[in-house]
């Protein structure tokens, strides 16, 4: 199993059309928490990875939690989006996230991209504010 951050912009980012801030997610997470996720690369995702959701406004913190649903696939019906993977939000470790949020000092990230590896570090620090 693998741990990936993955990069939400509120400002910028859509899921399903509304802006993807903090309440829309912790909504989600109790109300639908099945979701289909745009990637740029297809990483190496697999089944049973989770995803830690890193919003960067309007503090840098993790605040929601999902884990992947199956592999990264293509999507031939939009030649604009290069990879989806559906995940499923977790919904008692996002309801635990946004209630204590991670900050960015506590996950030692560098520069920002929109998927990357959680630094086995900062693991520890999300499992436990997560509550797994």
């Amino acid at each position: 199993m693998a741990d990936w951050i993955y990069i939400l912009n509120p400002q910028l980012d859509l899921l399903d059309g509304e802006p993807t801030d903090r309440e829309t997610i912790r909504r989600l997470a109790e109300e639908e928490p099945e979701l289909e996720l745009w990637l740029s690369r297809r990483n190496r995702m697999q089944p049973g990875d989770r995803l830690w959701f890193f919003f960067t406004q309007p503090d840098a913190a993790v605040t929601a939690v999902a884990e992947v649903d199956e592999e990264p696939w293509e999507d031939p019906d939009d030649p604009e989006v290069s990879y989806l993977v559906a995940a499923t939000l977790l919904t008692e470790a996002t309801k635990a996230l946004s209630r204590e949020p991670v900050g960015r000092d506590s996950l030692g990230l560098g520069q920002v991209r929109s998927v990357q590896k959680v630094k086995p570090e900062a693991l520890p620090v999300l499992l436990e504010r997560a509550g797994l």
